[in-house]
Formats: C-alpha cells, structure tokens, sequence
C-alpha cells in the first residue's frame, strides 16, 4: 500500500513567495484586460469616421456600439463555462487569437451589416478570454494577494481605454479609421503567441482532469524551480463541483451570495456606463470648456487605475466585503458631491470626478475581484464570467435611465444625486453579503 503524501496544491502556493512566473501570468493576463479596454474604447474615435465615409447617420452608430458589447455578453455567459471543462490557457490563447483575425477581418468591412456581424463575433472572443484570464490570475496568487493581482490586471482595462484615445489622435488622422483595426488586431495576435510561449495551465483542472502527474509536476516546478525535478503521483486541490458549472453557482449555498453579486454588478456596471457616456455632455450642457470636459472624463478612468493599486491591497489585509463596502459608500458621497460642485470652480469639479471615479471604476473592478475570491477554483471562471455577463444588463440600463431622466429635464446636478441610490444599494448588499458568509478576511477563497 502506498504511504506517499498528497501534494496540497493550493497550500504550496500560499506558502511560497511569488516568483517571476506568477508575475508572468498577471502581464499576460493584464495585457488581455488592456485589449479589452482598448477595444470598447476604440470604436468610439472611429465611430464619427465611418459615419463620414460611409454616409450613417447617428441612429445607425448605436447597433455598431452595441454588437461588441452584446458579443461580449453572449461570451461571458455562453462560452467562459467552458473554460472549466477544456482549460483555461487553452481559452485564452484561442480565444486571443479568434479576436486578433477578427479585428483584422473587421477592417475589410465595406458596409454596416457587415461591420456589425464581425463586431459582434470580435466581442463573443473578447468575452470568453476575459473571465479565464481572471480564473489563472486568481489560482496562481497567493491569498495574501489575491485581490491585488486581479485588480491590477483589471487596471488593464483603464489603460487599454487611455491608450485607445492616444492612438486614435495620432493613427486616424494619419491613416483612416481602419489603422486603429490594424493595431488592434496585431497587438491580441502578439499577446497570443506570448501565452503560447508563455502561460501554464491550471493546475487545478490539470488535476481534475487525471492529467498525468508529470504534467502537473512540470506547472508546479514552473512556480518555484528549486523543487527536485521528480515529483508525487498524487495531487490535493479544491473540492470538484458534482453539478454543472452554470448550475454550481447555486449549490453549496451560494445561491444568495450569487444573487446578490449579480446584483452589485448590474448596479456597478449601470453607473459606469451611465457616466461613461452622459458626463461629457453633461459638463458641457453646464457651461464647462471642452478641455475642462476632458480633463474631469479623464480624471474619472484615473481614479479607477489609482483605487486598483489602493483598493486590492484592503482587501487581501482587511478583508473582501469590508474593504468593497467601503469604496460605495464612500462613492455615495462622492457622486452627490461631485453633483454639487459641477458648476462651482473647475478644479474642485475635476478633484470630485477623480473621487467619484475611484470609487465607481474602481468598484466595479473591486468586485470582480470579489467574485474571484467568492467561488471556489473549479468553477471560477463560469462564476466571474456569469456575473460580468449578468452585469452587462445594467450596462444597458444606465445609460438608458440617465436618457430618460434628462427627458424629464432633470439638471445635471438632479441627476448625479440620483445616481447615488445605486452605490448606496451595492454597499449594503455587500456589507449583507459578508455577514451571511462570515468570510470578511483575508486569505479564504
């Protein structure tokens, strides 16, 4: 009878001091959040060229807005799940590379159904790499930092939109709005040989797959290379889900706490879409400079890159709920205050963008990595995946509420007090959400 020690995977991680692998996999993986970023950013500088050359008028801008973000609803729901069963650099690099040769495809579009069709197939792709890329970044972090990678991978997303604006001013004027899908597509084809090269499997689904153990020795060693080059046959990781992964979401009693994180997101992607796409109007409608205009917009994506770096830290050393709890109820006094000061001096105006902005960008990262953290790692991806898609519902909605309100000839003043009711939901459900899981602190997962 073999007396032979099981090696406990996720204890090793947790013990060992990160190393330059691990590092690895949180660039390769920010990379992927910083082409997202860039994507849905993008068609938006070249948006007004196509309605020039092609004669839309702006009725007919909204479905090419739409088809990405609709794909990356259907590939946030429908394909991430199987990522848990096929394994997550597989997704990723496959992915990666479906989203390059579309985006390439994309710039041979000659009409807007043909536009619309390859933007929507571009965000199917985009949206299955997403919620894979947040799976590893999760299963190769200690605890301790857990929430601080996918944060800083997510940070990606904010600067894949800072930089889709650099290039914009500098490619589309040059050479046409067909050169922003030139780069587009060459950068995700360079981020997919990388992981080629680059990213290891999980060993999670390594092991839960019956994967030979070499194969799984080889990913560990991979981690810390001081370990002998013979390994152990056998292998400890988290307990497998019996279910489906959609339908695992609800068993072992999570069912409320998917509820209601799919809740938070709705309510947190509905903020920032609103203000995304009604703040620049908005500032202008109240009087302020277009460079006043960019400045305060700008400050608003800023201060969701800073509360990455701020917010991820808090919740790995305090705790998760706590930690988030407090980022939207601060954000509740942020926004009505940055609803007060609109029309008072400018520079007052742009610091209160920059906290309502920390707290509502950087929210909506925080919470994903909440969701990171919330299911355990068999299941991860379909979870994050799930509440991203479930999400993009308020995404929809915000934008449409604000629309419906200016209708009503609310001021912009009215509207950002409104819109702190959003931010107070999502605090208290967090805060009800660490009470009846009793997991508020660092390291559970």
């Amino acid at each position: 009878m073999s007396t032979e020690v099981a090696f406990d995977v996720p204890s090793f991680i947790n013990s060992r001091p990160t190393g330059i692998t691990q590092y690895g996999i949180v660039l390769l993986c920010g990379l992927v959040m910083f082409l997202d970023g860039f994507d849905t950013q993008a068609i938006s500088y070249m948006a007004p060229s196509i309605a020039k050359e092609w004669g839309l008028t702006k009725q007919l801008l909204g479905p090419i807005f739409s088809s990405a973000l609709t794909g990356l609803m259907v590939g946030y729901l429908l394909v991430s799940p199987f990522s848990d069963r096929f394994g997550h650099r597989k997704l990723v690099i496959i992915s990666t590379f479906a989203f390059a040769l579309l985006t390439f495809v994309t710039g041979h579009a000659t009409n807007v159904t043909e536009l619309i069709a390859l933007r929507f197939l571009t965000g199917i792709a985009l949206g299955s790499v997403v919620p894979s890329a947040i799976a590893l970044t999760t299963e190769f972090s200690p605890a301790r930092l857990r929430a601080t990678f996918v944060l800083a991978i997510y940070a990606g997303f904010s600067l894949g939109f800072v930089a889709a604006g650099a290039v914009a001013a500098w490619a589309i004027p040059e050479y046409g709005w067909r050169s922003m899908l030139w780069i587009g597509g060459a950068a995700p084809m360079v981020v997919a040989m990388l992981a080629l090269m680059f990213l290891p499997e999980s060993m999670d689904f390594l092991i839960r797959t019956k994967a030979q153990p070499e194969a799984v020795w080889r990913v560990v060693r991979r981690v810390d290379g001081a370990l002998p080059e013979q390994g152990p046959t056998q292998f400890i990781t988290e307990a497998a889900e019996r279910r489906s992964a959609v339908g695992s979401l609800f068993s072992s009693g999570r069912t409320a706490g998917t509820l209601v994180i799919w809740i938070v997101f709705m309510l947190n992607l509905a903020e920032f879409y609103a203000l995304q796409s009604w703040l620049p109007s908005m500032l202008t409608n109240a009087g302020h400079s277009l460079n006043t205009v960019t400045l305060a917009t700008s400050m608003t994506t800023v201060g969701g890159i800073i509360a990455a770096f701020a917010v991820g830290p808090a919740m790995d050393r305090i705790g998760p709920y706590g930690s988030l709890a407090t980022v939207y109820l601060s954000g509740v006094l942020f926004v009505i205050l940055f609803g007060y000061t609109i029309d008072k001096p400018n520079w007052i105006m742009v610091a209160t963008a920059f906290c309502a902005g920390f707290c509502i960008s950087g929210g909506q990262k925080s919470v994903i990595a909440l969701a990171a953290i919330f299911y355990p790692t068999a299941i991860r991806s379909t979870g994050v995946g799930w509440a991203l898609g479930i999400g993009r519902l308020g995404g929809i909605g915000g934008p449409l509420l604000i629309g419906a309100l200016l209708a009503y000839h609310l001021s912009a003043q009215q509207i950002l007090y409104v819109a702190g009711i959003p931010m107070l939901l999502a605090g208290l459900l967090i805060l009800l959400l660490g009470h009846w899981y009793r997991r508020d602190n660092k390291g559970e997962s």
